[in-house]
């Protein structure tokens, strides 16, 4: 039980004693009778307003899963103490968390700007619930658009020579900013098994969903070729087997005989930023818990 990765920065303090705060609690364990109850329970004695409430008990995996925002006007000390008392009675995981409050993250990229764009517009105008702390690409091709938008770009080139050494001065750049999540916008590298497992549950890919159909070079042209009729992307956590990551997000776009390839591209390009999007807000926002290989996402 934990109210937060003991490899991540520790969560943002509260507001000032007596001041309301806005609490967002995700947990999960094992499905039983009782558990919403001892949860609201716990909350109403500590003056807690529940404003936000969802929950799933899933049958194939006998767990159950509960997202609560709730304001209170007690510290999160207080709230800590009490869930630590009651998790070990469900055998819960839980996290405890300001609602609203910024993640901060790290984008990585190589030379398409889609999602870069789309992210760092989203946190300027759109209001996503993140804090682009740096941009880290193995090509220099985004510096300019990371620069716009104020955030400092750091090139890391990767080489089959280099690639130890780049993702060891990426995990050290990491830890030098507290990042919590680290976001793969179209980055054409493939992530150690050690960097895979170093950041665990919080590295969030996108990519075409042509897989494994169309693998390789041009899956665009490959799939215009076929005469596909939809075109999609995929949203998922990152993990050691390549691409099969626990899925957070999809989207889709019908498309006919009268696209080109170049319609395809930029379709799929909409497509992905889309869905990439939304998979980054619903982290932000602790509305998504792991399932096994399946997430459950409270949107």
């Amino acid at each position: 039980m934990s109210d937060h990765r003991p490899d991540q920065p520790a969560p943002a303090p509260s507001g000032a004693p007596g001041e309301p705060t806005h609490w967002v609690l995700s947990l999960s364990c094992p499905d039983r009778p009782g558990i919403v109850h001892a949860v609201s329970g716990l909350l109403a004695q500590h003056g807690g307003n529940i404003t936000e409430s969802q929950q799933f008990g899933d049958q194939a995996s006998g767990l159950f899963f509960m997202r609560v925002q709730v304001e209170s006007t007690a510290s999160r000390e207080e709230l800590t103490a009490a869930l630590r008392e009651l998790a070990p009675r469900f055998d819960m995981t839980w996290e405890l968390d300001v609602a609203g409050r910024r993640m901060r993250t790290l984008v990585m990229v190589s030379r398409a700007a889609h999602c870069l764009n789309d992210l760092l517009f989203r946190e300027r105008s759109e209001g996503l619930p993140v804090d682009i702390v740096a941009v880290v690409g193995n090509h220099t091709d985004l510096a300019g658009l990371a620069e716009f938008y104020g955030v400092p770009f750091h090139h890391l080139p990767v080489t089959p020579e280099t690639k130890a050494d780049a993702e060891a001065r990426l995990l050290a750049l990491a830890r030098e900013l507290d990042v919590e999540l680290v976001v793969l916008a179209r980055y054409m590298q493939i992530l150690s098994d050690d960097l895979c497992r170093a950041l665990e549950g919080r590295v969030i890919n996108i990519h075409h969903s042509f897989l494994p159909s169309f693998k390789g070079a041009r899956p665009y042209a490959q799939a215009h070729d076929r005469g596909v009729k939809l075109i999609g992307a995929t949203a998922h956590y990152v993990t050691a087997d390549l691409d099969e990551g626990p899925i957070i997000e999809q989207d889709v776009e019908r498309v006919d005989h009268t696209k080109t390839v170049e319609d395809l591209v930029r379709l799929g390009q909409d497509v992905e930023r889309r869905a990439l999007a939304r998979a980054v807000r619903w982290h932000a926002e602790r509305r998504i818990l792991l399932n096994g290989h399946r997430t459950i996402v409270f949107r």
